[in-house]
C-alpha cells in the first residue's frame, strides 16, 4: 500500500468509526457553521486547534501559517479575519503560538533558510526590540520560548490595528482579541493576559477608525 493510499484508507476508517460512534455526526456538521471563535495559529501539525480546546470543527474558524504571524499586507489572513468578523460574527479572535516553535527558532538563527526568512522578519523585529532581556536568559530553549510569547503579544496588537476589527468595534460589535501559547510538553495553554476588548485599549497612533468615521462610511 502506497503512502497516499494509506491516507485514503485511514480516512475511510476514521469516517466509519465516527459514524458508528455518532450516527448523526457528519449530517449535523454539514448543516451549519456558526463558530464564536477565530483561531490564528501555527501551521505545525502538532497543534491541532479544535482538539486542544475540545471543540467540534464547526465551532472554531481556523487560520494557520508559519509561526502564527499577522501582517497588514497579508490578504489571506485579512480575508479570513474579515469573513470571521463581518460574516460569521465571531466574538473572539485567539492568536495562539506554541513553545518550541520552529519558525521562531529559525528566526533567531544567524543563517539562511530561504524564502521563509522574509516571512519571519516580524519575529526578528520582536527579538530586536527585547534583545537585552532575551539574551540574558540562560538557555536557548528559554530564549525561543520567551520570543514565542512576545511574538504572540505583537500579533495580538497587529490584529487590533486592522480596520476590520476597529470598524467592528465602532459598530458596537462584541469582539475580543486574545493571546495564548500552547505547550507541546503537557498539552496546556497559557493565557498571556493581553486580551483587548475595544478601541480604547489600542495605542492612540493606531486608532484609525473612530465611531464617527465608521458611521460616515456606512452612510456613504
Amino acid at each position: 500500500m502506497s503512502d497516499i493510499t494509506r491516507l485514503l484508507h485511514n480516512n475511510s476508517d476514521w469516517s466509519q468509526r465516527l459514524k458508528d460512534e455518532q450516527p448523526d455526526y457528519f449530517l449535523t456538521l454539514a448543516k451549519q457553521q456558526s463558530p464564536e471563535y477565530l483561531w490564528i495559529g501555527c501551521s505545525d501539525s502538532r497543534v491541532p486547534a479544535n482538539e486542544i480546546v475540545d471543540l467540534l470543527p464547526g465551532e472554531l474558524f481556523v487560520h494557520r501559517n508559519v509561526a502564527n504571524l499577522v501582517y497588514s499586507s497579508d490578504l489571506n489572513c485579512l480575508s479570513v479575519i474579515e469573513y470571521a468578523v463581518a460574516v460569521l460574527k465571531i466574538k473572539h479572535i485567539i492568536v495562539c503560538g506554541h513553545y518550541g516553535c520552529g519558525g521562531v527558532r529559525a528566526a533567531l538563527e544567524c543563517s539562511s533558510h530561504g524564502l521563509i526568512d522574509n516571512w519571519l522578519t516580524k519575529i526578528r523585529d520582536t527579538y530586536s526590540a527585547h534583545r537585552e532581556m532575551i539574551d540574558a536568559l540562560t538557555s536557548e530553549e528559554d530564549r525561543v520560548d520567551r520570543v514565542c510569547e512576545l511574538s504572540v503579544i505583537e500579533q495580538v496588537k497587529s490584529v487590533t490595528y486592522t480596520t476590520i476589527v476597529q470598524e467592528a468595534w465602532a459598530r458596537g460589535q462584541e469582539l475580543s482579541i486574545h493571546g495564548w501559547v500552547y505547550s507541546l510538553k503537557n498539552g496546556l495553554i497559557k493565557d498571556l493576559k493581553v486580551s483587548v476588548n475595544g478601541i480604547n485599549q489600542v495605542a492612540a497612533p493606531y486608532q484609525v477608525i473612530t465611531q464617527s468615521v465608521a458611521h460616515s462610511r456606512k452612510d456613504a
